[in-house]
């Protein structure tokens, strides 16, 4: 014998409170075996077994009748299993009934309210009465996609409220998986369903049975009493009389709710306006929200509202929709005009220009206004520009006197610092204020440069951004007109290119207006000229400039702007480059013209003055400053190999070495009262012997030939090769042609020099010679050579040979002369005069012999004059020993300082 089964067991119900007719589930266990094992179901003690639907041995699904009690437990009886138990309650949420004649401000939810007594003439859908699951047994979806499915059942549909239901389909794509056995059980609940397919219109007949029993009984009362009276046609009947107080009855109905029902129309008018207010606030709300949030600035939730708007009532034929409507589309073009405002509004950031940007693109701006942005942006930057060169030109032009620069030479830095040696080295001054100092085009370069640096990549990103799409789409969501706005970009490239060309090409004419206005029209004078270009600048600071740009074009690269439109800015560097080489130069030249001003004459043991050295560092010092400007950058060209430019460079730096040796040559022709020899370090004092001789040596035009003498020599020999070894290691090719001519002009005024100098020491001496040879007796004060090789040997011991070699050859040419004029000569003569001149070659044989004044005297016949001859000289040279010692080159040497 079978166990019997538990009894049901309710464990929840939801919802647990509601009005009547509202659907609930219950859950639980021992529910029952299927459908035909449910034979009762009550909650509040309303019987709610018709309505019920069996799911599963613990779930039903059902609708809560009218019931008495306002809560109550959920009882549900089986077969198996006889009557339940429960241990949860459903509560009953009964609608306040408002009498016909009352008034009432209270909302009544007509959608959620039912009743079938007075909707008895409503039909009732039969969909609503149809079960979600009609095989009652669990759904199992299968893995069966939907696309095989149509494949498979071509017209066909698996929803069972369809025309073309396909029950093949149906159970394919829900009961893929179930048994057989619940399939057999899911066709008695078809077949029990099938049995009640009239239980909808059964179900209004059992809730109005009383009412109609009752309508029955009194038609059936007035229907025998009018047969017992038998006057259904006779005037003064009670039918008559019935009919007459029927319409009264009516009348004074009328009469009394004509008023309630007034109200009653007010009241249904104005609860149908407020539902729409309350369906549709969102609308109604929305062009003030519109406004709070623009003066907020959340213009995301504006355009958010707007998408949502436009989606919902763009196209409404509703009249008061479309008023609404109209007031938002004004207060949203309101919107994109504020939009666009602030996006040409400058300066701004490029996040700023980025978001505006989006934002006009939501809300469908017409036009493109990411272009019209760029277009503002670069008028800007153009603007910018034009009033960093007003502003510069209205303040030099506003100074009293305008703006002087003193520039440092490079002589007044050597007069500033200790004397310069050979060897030594500049040092370039530059105290703090030197920022301060700086000329109006210099700083003006600097802050054109500033704003283009601060201005264009901002403007170049902007353009990436607008041509690649992330104006309009933050995560790169192809839409249509991002795909337009992105083609728009493509064929305004070149658009574009103009004007980063516009911007590279105003810089370039704002710069050469200040520096370089001769490489400019009268056109583009007037609009990038007007500075004061009387005191040019110097190398220096147009090497600061050249740095200056330098970082510019570097900036402009980095962003990856095509060489092309840079190529304007090289340009303009390889202009100031060869500017600043040729002003460097001119310069220079400048300030070796004004070496000869601070001459002091000093002389080392070597004959040397400062003045070499001077010259020598301001050549280097030149070479050091052009060496910024001249290395070549990255796109650079080396500007030496440029034929103009060498012939230019080569020329000027010939008229640097040429002024130089002009110098030297004003130097040695000025008097004796332009210069001043008080800081001479030679000392011609002598011992007793050369006390005499002081007032005839100071001769000091003669010192200065000899100075510069002995100054050209060491130029030649060792300036000149240093400069030729500088120039070619900083690039300067055309060093050797320099150096050449330039050792050209040096000897030729060396030798002019020197003819002077010979000129002046030969003569006298020359012409002493015959008075001297009859006085008949010998004075040192008419010794002249000692005194000239005295001279010369204190100043320089280098040029002692070079000069005593020319004045000896002139003695030698004179005593020649002289011997071959005497006709004849006595013993003695001709003894006295081989003993002179023997005396005079044993003085100065190191520079010239006297050969032919040799030749021309008698030779000397006895061994006796031969051997008084070699006496006399042995007794010459004892006795002038120390004087004869003087002309021997090796007898000194100088002390290196």
């Amino acid at each position: 014998m079978s166990r019997a089964r538990q009894p049901p067991l309710v464990t929840g119900i939801s919802p647990n409170e509601g009005a009547p007719w509202t659907k609930v589930t219950i859950r639980g266990e021992n529910l029952g075996t299927g459908p035909t094992d449910l034979i009762g179901l009550s909650i509040c003690g309303h019987n709610c077994l018709l309505t019920a639907e069996w799911m599963s041995a613990s779930k039903i699904v059902c609708r809560v009748g009218p019931a008495k009690d306002d809560k109550g437990e959920i009882i549900v009886t089986t077969r198996s299993g006889g009557r339940g138990t429960s241990t949860v309650s459903f509560k009953l949420l009964k609608p306040e009934r408002i009498g016909i004649l009352d008034q009432s401000a209270v909302w009544v939810d007509e959608l959620n309210y039912y009743d079938l007594r007075t909707d008895r003439n409503k039909g009732i859908s039969p969909l609503s009465l149809r079960p979600a699951n009609p095989l009652g047994i669990d759904i199992d979806k299968g893995k069966v996609p939907l696309k095989d499915l149509e494949n498979m059942f071509p017209g066909m549909s698996g929803d069972f409220t369809s025309e073309n239901f396909s029950a093949t389909w149906y159970l394919m794509e829900n009961h893929s998986s179930t048994s057989f056995e619940n399939l057999r059980l899911s066709v008695g609940n078809l077949k029990k369903q099938a049995s009640k397919k009239n239980e909808g219109s059964l179900a209004y007949v059992k809730g109005g049975l009383s009412t109609f029993f009752e309508a029955q009984d009194a038609l059936a009362a007035i229907h025998q009493k009018l047969e017992s009276d038998g006057t259904e046609k006779v005037e003064g009947s009670m039918t008559q009389r019935l009919e007459i107080i029927l319409n009264r009855a009516s009348e004074k109905a009328d009469t009394l709710f004509q008023e309630v029902l007034g109200r009653k129309d007010k009241a249904d008018s104005t609860r149908n306006a407020l539902n729409v207010l309350q369906r549709f606030k969102f609308l109604f709300n929305l062009p003030l929200n519109i406004e709070r949030n623009i003066q907020k600035g959340d213009y995301d939730v504006v355009i958010n509202d707007y998408e949502k708007a436009k989606s919902l009532f763009g196209n409404t034929e509703v009249p008061v929709f479309k008023k609404v409507y109209s007031e938002v589309e004004s207060r949203i073009e309101a919107l994109r005009k504020l939009l666009l405002d602030k996006l040409l509004e400058t300066p701004s950031t490029l996040h700023d220009q980025k978001r505006y940007i989006r934002y006009l693109s939501d809300l469908h701006a017409p036009g493109d206004p990411a272009w019209q942005c760029i277009i503002a942006q670069h008028k800007w930057i153009l603007q910018l520009m034009q009033n960093c060169k007003e502003d510069f030109i209205k303040e030099q032009k506003g100074r009293v006197g305008g703006f002087e620069v003193d520039r440092s030479t490079a002589l007044a830095r050597v007069s500033l610092s200790a004397p310069v040696k050979r060897g030594g080295s500049f040092q370039t001054p530059r105290d703090g204020s030197w920022h301060y100092k700086s000329p109006q085009q210099v700083r003006f370069v600097e802050k054109l440069s500033d704003v283009v640096i601060s201005q264009l990549p901002n403007f170049w990103k902007l353009w990436i951004s607008y041509v690649n799409g992330s104006l309009f789409s933050e995560t790169g969501e192809k839409s249509a007109q991002v795909e337009k706005l992105r083609k728009n970009a493509r064929q305004r490239q070149n658009d574009f290119k103009g004007m980063i060309e516009e911007v590279t090409r105003r810089l370039v004419e704002l710069v050469r207006g200040a520096l370089l206005p001769s490489s400019l029209s009268e056109l583009q004078l007037r609009q990038c000229g007007g500075w004061d270009s009387k005191i040019p600048l110097s190398g220096s600071w147009l090497t600061q400039v050249i740095h200056t740009l330098r970082l510019t074009h570097e900036a402009l690269s980095a962003l990856e702007i095509p060489n092309d439109l840079l190529q304007v800015i090289q340009d303009l560097l390889q202009d100031l480059r060869v500017h600043c080489l040729l002003t460097t130069l001119q310069h220079t030249e400048e300030d070796v013209k004004r070496l000869a001003e601070k001459e002091n004459w000093v002389v080392d043991n070597e004959g040397i003055t400062s003045l070499p050295a001077n010259f020598e560092q301001c050549m280097i010092q030149m070479l050091q400053s052009l060496k910024e400007p001249m290395d070549c950058k990255a796109g650079e060209i080396n500007i030496f190999n440029l034929d103009v430019v060498q012939d230019k460079v080569c020329e000027q730096c010939v008229s640097i070495m040429k002024v130089f040796v002009k110098c030297l040559e004003q130097l040695s022709s000025k008097s004796d009262g332009d210069t001043d020899t008080s800081h001479l370090s030679v000392d011609l004092a002598s011992p007793d012997l050369f006390g005499t001789l002081n007032e005839d040596f100071i001769s000091k035009p003669e010192q200065h030939l000899l100075i510069i003498l002995s100054n050209c020599q060491y130029l030649e020999k060792h300036t000149f090769l240093n400069l030729a070894e500088h120039l070619e290691k900083n690039g300067f090719t055309m060093a050797d042609k320099i150096i050449r001519v330039s050792r050209e002009a040096l000897r030729q005024l060396d030798e002019d020099l020197f003819e002077r100098y010979i000129e002046k020491k030969s003569d006298p001496i020359v012409g002493s010679l015959e008075p001297g040879i009859y006085a008949g007796y010998f004075d040192w004060k008419d010794c002249l050579i000692i005194a000239v090789h005295a001279e010369v040997f204190t100043i320089s011991k280098e040029l002692v040979p070079r000069v005593l070699s020319k004045i000896t050859e002139a003695v030698a040419e004179e005593m020649s002369r002289l011997m071959q004029c005497v006709s004849s000569f006595s013993k003695n003569g001709a003894l006295q005069a081989r003993l002179e001149i023997c005396s005079l070659r044993d003085a100065i044989d190191p520079f010239l012999t006297f050969k032919q004044a040799l030749e021309a005297l008698p030779q000397l016949q006895s061994g006796a004059d031969k051997k008084l001859l070699e006496e006399l000289l042995n007794k010459f040279k004892s006795s002038m020993k120390l004087q004869l010692n003087c002309f021997k080159p090796a007898s000194f040497q100088p002390v290196k300082r």
